[in-house]
């Protein structure tokens, strides 16, 4: 089957903000999404209360099979996006676009003019992700090394690649959905 089309029994996951009570499922959901890195549950929790207006959280039957970390960087316009888990239970149903686009259509983010978000280049998934989403809206998307391995990471992860996204005038964004 082709991937992001669900089949008529597939259900398309609710979305919301996050909640501080989602931190510990939110948790167990990236830890179950190899190779995002994992944070502390605390750091979740924290995303979640503190971040709730630029986080996703998708939910089906009461479980939390989606999430989009992010927030605006200060004084710059620019949504970055930290993670995009999806649970192995929700994919090829097109989740992780949808979320960044229920994302990017938030009041938050109206002062955003650029999504950014780091990848490695062996990421394939989310390379995949953020050309689609760029390709859907209608915004260009550029990449540059930005964390190196040697010099930000002392040899032990590889280099994350800047990628930016320019995102086009609201009413665009609302027929992308």
């Amino acid at each position: 089957m082709p991937k992001d089309i669900a089949t008529p029994r597939q259900r398309m996951p609710r979305l919301r903000k996050p909640l501080a009570t989602d931190g510990a499922d939110i948790w167990a959901l990236i830890r179950s999404c190899k190779p995002l890195d994992e944070n502390s549950m605390y750091a979740n929790l924290i995303q979640a209360d503190h971040f709730r207006d630029t986080c996703v959280v998708a939910e089906l039957d009461g479980e939390i099979v989606g999430w989009v970390s992010g927030h605006m960087i200060p004084d710059r316009g620019e949504l970055f996006v930290w993670q995009v888990a999806v649970s192995a239970k929700a994919r090829g149903l097109g989740l992780g676009r949808k979320m960044l686009l229920e994302l990017v259509d938030r009041a938050a983010c109206d002062e955003a003019t650029h999504l950014k978000t780091t990848i490695t280049k062996d990421n394939a998934a989310s390379w995949g992700l953020f050309k689609s989403f760029a390709r859907i809206i209608g915004g260009k998307l550029t990449d540059a090394p930005h964390f190196k391995c040697d010099e930000h990471f002392d040899g032990q992860h590889a280099t994350e690649h800047m990628v930016t996204i320019a995102l086009p005038e609201v009413s665009t964004l609302a027929r992308a959905a």
